[in-house]
């Protein structure tokens, strides 16, 4: 098991978990609730598959929820809401970087095996 690996998907499920529960708790913008549902589900079902060792998606995948999330208040059109569209960006961001992060160490390491 990779620890660098893992950890990010820890992180990405922690980022999805956090879009998941924020329409609930503190994110009032009607237009919010769907993407963040959606895209949040799409990262924790992703990390989760990955951590339980099923193979799972990628980091470019993770990173791409991460992309979609980011641009999402933009996109659904709830970027006035400050409480969705900072949980959007905020989720997204850490995910992007943890994501391509993960893949920059991957990659780095099997060039050096190679």
């Amino acid at each position: 098991m990779d620890l660098t690996r893992s950890l990010s998907d820890v992180v990405a499920l922690l980022a999805g978990l956090v879009a998941v529960v924020a329409p609930f708790f503190w994110a009032d913008a009607q237009a919010a609730t769907q993407p963040l549902l959606v895209l949040g589900a799409l990262l924790v079902v992703s990390a989760l598959w990955s951590i339980l060792g099923a193979g799972g998606a990628s980091s470019w995948v993770t990173a791409a929820f991460g992309a979609l999330l980011f641009v999402s208040p933009w996109a659904f059109g709830f970027d006035g809401d400050a409480a969705s569209a900072w949980t959007a960006w905020i989720t997204g961001a850490v995910t992007v970087v943890v994501g391509l992060l993960t893949v920059l160490q991957v990659r780095g390491r099997t060039t050096v095996a190679a």
